[in-house]
């Protein structure tokens, strides 16, 4: 389908577009807010801009597609494939993408407030400076995403794998990350201040000069972390193995 006929369609109503082959298609700052794109292929489309607020994208396939500075704000992006997308400066405040694949996509400056990405696939994701606070990422897979300076406070992480990720700078202020996966994590500089670390491995992470300050790291393993001018919680600071 070209744009022009999806655009006039959806000027006299039409919302369901749903398996609508659409790759490569120039959407650019279009208003679409409200459209049913289930299924559709959108890989290598422009969406730079565009107006998709509320948008169902379930199962959407978004391979690279360019959707920076696009608002989708509330949109439903389950299981979609979004894999090298390009979503800097996107607005996904409380959208769904349970169970998305966005391996090595580009959130940078991203806005994901209160999202649901629990079990979403984020390895090797660019999530610099992204607004993740209150978002969903139980079982979520950031392993070596770049999460530096990323806003992660009050975020629900049980069960997540960081393993070295960097999360340098980031804040994770009431952050519940218990049973995480942090081994070769850099958290150089992050702020865990009151942080539920329960049962976490941050074996062989880089912790320099990180905020533990009130948190909760009741059976955390810290083998071999580096923890140099970290402010660890009181009286009962974990006990270290220390990084040979």
């Amino acid at each position: 389908m070209e744009a022009e006929e999806l655009l006039e369609l959806y000027a006299q109503g039409e919302r369901n577009f749903s398996r609508v082959n659409l790759s490569g298609v120039d959407l650019s700052g279009v208003h679409l807010q409200g459209i049913d794109l289930t299924a559709a292929k959108l890989s290598g489309a422009y969406l730079t801009n565009a107006h998709l607020d509320g948008a169902i994208l379930n199962q959407a396939i978004l391979r690279e597609t360019d959707l920076s500075g696009a608002s989708l704000k509330g949109a439903g992006l389950m299981i979609a494939k979004l894999s090298g997308a390009i979503l800097w400066q996107t607005d996904l405040t409380q959208a769904d993408l349970g169970g998305a694949n966005l391996f090595q996509a580009d959130l940078s400056h991203a806005k994901l407030a209160e999202a649901d990405l629990s079990r979403a696939l984020l390895s090797g994701a660019n999530l610099t400076q992204a607004n993740l606070s209150r978002a969903n990422l139980w079982d979520a897979d950031l392993s070596r995403a770049n999460l530096r300076q990323a806003d992660l406070s009050q975020a629900s992480l049980r069960g997540a794998d960081l393993s070295r990720a960097v999360l340098q700078g980031a804040v994770l202020t009431g952050a519940k990350l218990a049973h995480a996966i942090l081994n070769g994590a850099n958290l150089r500089e992050a702020k865990l201040n009151g942080a539920n670390l329960t049962q976490c491995d941050l074996s062989s992470a880089n912790l320099r000069e990180a905020n533990f300050t009130d948190a909760d790291l009741t059976g955390s393993i810290f083998n071999r972390a580096i923890v140099v001018g970290t402010i660890l919680p009181e009286p009962h600071p974990p006990e270290i193995v220390p990084h040979a």
